[in-house]
């Protein structure tokens, strides 16, 4: 008999086109990679996989590593640090940003004064309290995480701040010139 729950869940080669899911893996590789290892990553085939990988490095969203014998692949770090910083320009006003940096600041300063910290890492060094139960360690080992993810967030919103007002200028010209080129 199979199980309901798995059933509901539609499976990412339900939900994503193959080249998407070669585009999901590529981009998210923290170490270069094969293209048949992305291939069996995203469960596509290895000429798709190849394909889309080369039109990735065209694009300017990968790199491609000559090893000798191997070709490895891995995202142009540059690049993504960029269309990240766009994103958070294009898609919230500079209050939202602001507002944004406030709350991260807020909890961070709650887990620094609830653990008696001034950094995750601090934090990390408690896990090996002797004292501690199973749970107070996993709730720590997520607050790390948490708070790792929120210093990362404010160092792309504090980049995203200061690029605002050049990326501003920079739409306002494009739109001169194409106002200009349409009238």
């Amino acid at each position: 008999m199979s199980d309901p729950s798995k059933e509901s869940v539609p499976s990412w080669t339900e939900t994503m086109s193959a080249r998407e899911r070669v585009r999901s893996v590529a981009e998210s590789l923290r170490d270069p990679r094969s293209t048949n290892w992305i291939s069996e990553q995203a469960d596509t085939s290895w000429s798709t996989t190849n394909e889309e990988l080369q039109e990735l490095v065209e694009q300017g969203r990968l790199q491609r590593i000559e090893t000798g014998d191997a070709t490895l692949y891995q995202p142009d770090y540059t690049q993504l640090l960029f269309d990240e910083v766009r994103t958070l320009i294009e898609e919230n006003s500079r209050e939202e940003l602001r507002d944004e940096l406030a709350a991260i600041a807020e909890e961070i300063e709650d887990w620094q004064e609830e653990y008696d910290v001034e950094s995750w890492e601090d934090l990390e060094q408690t896990l090996a309290d002797d004292e501690l139960m199973s749970d107070e360690i996993s709730d720590r080992r997520d607050v790390i995480a948490f708070w790792r993810e929120n210093e990362e967030d404010r160092r792309l919103i504090k980049h995203a701040l200061e690029l605002y007002s050049d990326v501003e200028t920079a739409r306002e010209q494009m739109q001169d010139a194409a106002d200009h080129a349409t009238s």
